[in-house]
């Protein structure tokens, strides 16, 4: 199939650096899918909120990921976006605000990500709402789901469908819904919706039990992941740094070392754009051969790190691997 013209331009002018490392890591990226590998991302930061998933449905519906990891705000905050997007305010001289304006913003209900305020009556009272439903109905019931499982329940109810205010094909967690995908949101409690969560269990509304923990996603990680490493096996994508990568890439040392599970693959494929820096400490910006000495990556596993802008970055990879 003929490449697309940003896949032809990347081609032509990612030559060194940094662009080189993107030019590669796509390239790596396709050669993984078309040998019949599985690949996971994870998202850190505001990616949501940054309107990645624009391109990150499409990818999901064109089969180009195969499980996500991320934190709660990047699940919740594309649901935001998808009922509230007219409300939102974009700041482009963010960086000069005084206190006075953000205290402003604050009093106006707008919560500020960098150049975008999120609507807070709009887009998180708006969501609350709907989702209280759900853990109420599930603690009548005695029942307990993931956290994801009820932002898929609440799509499904179509109850969202009237307040849309963006095609819902540029929702990525539209887009996992209607398939499906496996999602894993490690820590999710540091979210507007865990916050509103916790509030309902000390107002005795509902029981911590409705909502399953992490360990029940590490549970499923673990189970996923040994049903879809043959062959080519599954590589990882990592946007950001933080929990949303840093917890599901240990399920392999701990299949292999705490289960004691023979024959458990590396990641077979390793990418991560970060602005992270080794010299720093952070995990985040481990440069990705440390990962070989905590039993995640092979020595032949591809790996690539991008210092550079997520938000710049990452749409010209999608759109690399869906041949743009």
């Amino acid at each position: 199939m003929k490449k697309g013209a940003i896949s032809q331009f990347i081609e032509k002018y990612f030559l060194h650096f940094n662009a080189a490392k993107l030019k590669e890591a796509a390239a790596a990226y396709v050669e993984h899918l078309e040998k019949g590998g599985k690949m996971m991302l994870t998202l850190a930061g505001a990616m949501s909120t940054a309107e990645l998933g624009k391109l990150l449905a499409t990818m999901i519906r064109e089969d180009k990921v195969h499980i996500i990891s991320c934190t709660g705000a990047n699940l919740e905050e594309d649901i935001f976006n998808l009922v509230a997007h007219n409300q939102y305010k974009q700041i482009s001289n963010y960086q000069d605000l005084s206190v006075e304006e953000e205290s402003a913003l604050l009093k106006n209900q707008y919560n500020r990500v960098a150049d975008t305020c999120i609507p807070e009556e709009e887009a998180m009272r708006k969501i609350g709402k709907h989702i209280t439903k759900l853990w109420q109905k599930a603690y009548e019931e005695n029942k307990s789901f993931l956290p994801h499982e009820y932002i898929y329940q609440l799509i499904d109810s179509g109850v969202l469908k009237d307040e849309y205010q963006i095609d819902p094909k540029d929702a990525w967690v539209v887009a996992a819904c209607e398939k499906k995908l496996p999602i894993v949101v490690p820590g999710w409690e540091d979210s507007t919706l865990g916050n509103f969560f916790a509030a309902h269990c000390m107002m005795k509304n509902i029981k911590p039990s409705v909502v399953k923990p992490g360990t029940a996603y590490m549970i499923r990680l673990a189970d996923w992941y040994m049903a879809n490493c043959e062959g080519k096996g599954v590589g990882f994508f990592q946007i950001g740094g933080g929990i949303a990568g840093d917890f599901p890439i240990c399920v392999v040392p701990m299949l292999y070392q705490d289960l004691q599970k023979e024959g458990v693959p590396f990641w077979n494929y390793f990418c991560q754009i970060s602005d992270s820096h080794t010299s720093y400490g952070s995990y985040s910006g481990a440069v990705p051969n440390e990962k070989i000495t905590w039993g995640k990556l092979g020595v032949d596993t591809p790996r690539f790190i991008i210092e550079s802008d997520a938000t710049i970055v990452a749409p010209l990879i999608f759109a690399y691997v869906l041949n743009g």
